[in-house]
């Protein structure tokens, strides 16, 4: 991608970073794994199967946090540009993707840890790309007559507090409709190079477009419908539901990249590549292949990675809201 020292740099970044405390899930060298996707728990967390293997060896039933009963789907239509002049639907009085944050201990007080160079290099390159989805979203949103309230990202070490319950590194990035931020340890992108062979400048900021995609799905009331829909539906049809929600987080970002490269000209040979490559590497049937072996679809809570490459290149090769409706789509 093309920055340079004239690039503005987001004022909206809020640097947690050394103030100690927050759990670790250890494994080579980092955090454990970490994914860069989309979320439950009000926020884009990895997959369900791989926290409810975590939850379980804190004692925690997973299946306690799911909502059943109830049949049938959403209608979530015409939630995008062709109905975006209608007032926004309030804010979801709680985490609309019922399952809450990981146990982690408090921040602790006390010197702050410094903060190696690379990570001070690649807060400065977030802080550029999150300065980017402002200016794309906000002139997005006022063609449509809306305002568009910018996401605080917040970066933090080991673990945080947020609205939405604590967040840990071992969740990767994911977003808080509930203070409306996003969340990511920086330790993460190594992961996603390493363990995900997922390298490159596009695919790191490819995770923070999904991530301001959920924001914008907040914004629009589409996490508030998903909230409710879910709340009606069997675990199944649920996870469903979550996956329509994920594919669009994608295809949003698909379209912040190319009105980003009209405006800003930042694409470089190889930037969708990298950006493709990680959608492939983080879909559930990937993940589900490294963790257990064998690929159970009906766990699936992001998507294939099939589904998550074609709904990012959907996006990015229309530059158009209106062809990201997953919810009324024939075919993921």
């Amino acid at each position: 991608m093309r920055y340079d020292d004239s690039d503005r740099e987001s004022s909206n970044v809020d640097d947690r970073r050394g103030q100690g405390g927050g759990l670790r899930f250890p494994g080579r060298g980092g955090p454990g794994i970490q994914i860069p996707i989309g979320g439950r728990g009000g926020m884009s967390l990895t997959t369900l199967l791989i926290l409810g293997g975590i939850m379980l060896l804190f004692g925690i039933n997973p299946l306690e946090l799911l909502l059943g009963g109830g049949q049938g789907f959403p209608d979530i239509s015409k939630q995008l540009p062709q109905q975006e002049t209608q007032a926004p639907r309030r804010q979801a009085e709680r985490n609309p993707f019922e399952i809450p944050g990981l146990p982690g201990s408090e921040p602790r007080g006390g010197q702050q840890q410094p903060v190696p160079k690379a990570e001070d290099e690649m807060k400065v390159f977030v802080s550029r790309v999150l300065a980017d989805t402002e200016d794309v979203w906000n002139q997005v949103f006022q063609s449509f007559g809306r305002s568009y309230k910018e996401p605080q990202l917040v970066l933090f070490s080991g673990g945080t507090q947020t609205a939405c319950g604590t967040g840990v590194s071992a969740m990767g990035p994911f977003y808080c409709p509930l203070d409306q931020k996003v969340y990511i340890d920086l330790v993460f992108y190594d992961e996603l190079k390493r363990r995900f062979n997922a390298p490159g400048d596009f695919a790191q900021a490819y995770v923070i477009a999904h991530e301001v995609g959920h924001h914008v799905q907040t914004l629009l009331g589409i996490s508030d419908q998903v909230q409710r829909a879910k709340a009606r539906v069997s675990e199944r049809d649920g996870n469903r539901i979550q996956v329509m929600m994920e594919l669009q987080a994608d295809c949003l970002a698909g379209v912040w990249a190319n009105l980003n490269h009209q405006l800003k000209n930042r694409l470089e040979d190889g930037d969708i590549d990298e950006g493709l490559n990680a959608a492939s590497q983080i879909g559930d049937d990937m993940i589900q292949k490294r963790t257990q072996g064998r690929v159970v679809p009906d766990a699936f809570t992001h998507g294939s990675s099939a589904q998550r490459q074609a709904w990012f290149k959907r996006g990015f090769q229309s530059g158009q809201m209106k062809v990201c409706d997953t919810f009324n789509s024939d075919d993921l």
